[in-house]
């Protein structure tokens, strides 16, 4: 299973927890579509089962459905264009790429601890459940990264990310089958 995620807006380096979670509220409903294709409904009816210990995490005071996760067997590869304020190239130099792909990966995710777990006005906006495509960002086996010029940038912070996502299995399980082309 192979699809792309959008995103655009602020992604900092080392991003704080409430920067990782309004980024993972923006991916939320794109992931919510996906799971609605009809091309994915055996996986979709996963949600339908009470409690179900494949894809629903716990976490605070909201679930968070993760499509990629290690009880199914599964791993992501990323193929990422990211667009940014600047000139292509200058991955590390002045461009700090690899701490602002950190908060990405950190925003793919489902927070892991109580520090992450989103408050206050940013938990009213959280739906239950939250979906995540990762349960963990340790799940991710492959990263390519294209850089070019965002032209439209409003700041040094602003990118726009097309992120492909291609789904693998670590082993085949009855589980895992819907997810797998």
């Amino acid at each position: 299973m192979t699809f792309r995620l959008y995103y655009r807006g602020l992604l900092k380096s080392n991003g704080r927890s409430k920067d990782k979670h309004e980024i993972r509220l923006m991916i939320h409903p794109q992931l919510v579509k996906l799971w609605q294709l009809e091309r994915n409904n055996e996986f979709a009816d996963y949600l339908k089962m009470d409690n179900n210990p494949c894809i629903l995490h716990e976490g605070g005071e909201r679930d968070y459905a993760c499509l990629i996760t290690e009880r199914l067997k599964i791993y992501a590869e990323l193929d990422i264009l990211f667009l940014r304020a600047g000139e292509p190239g200058k991955i590390i130099v002045g461009g700090d790429i690899d701490n602002r792909l950190k908060t990405l990966f950190d925003a793919l995710r489902m927070p892991q601890n109580e520090g992450e777990f989103p408050k206050d006005e940013l938990l009213s906006r959280t739906p239950n459940p939250c979906y995540c495509v990762l349960s963990d960002d340790a799940l991710i086996s492959r990263v390519s990264v294209t850089t070019d010029t965002f032209l439209d940038a409003k700041n040094d912070d602003e990118v726009i990310l097309i992120i492909m996502v291609t789904v693998r299995k670590s082993v085949e399980t009855w589980g895992n089958m819907s997810y797998l082309q």
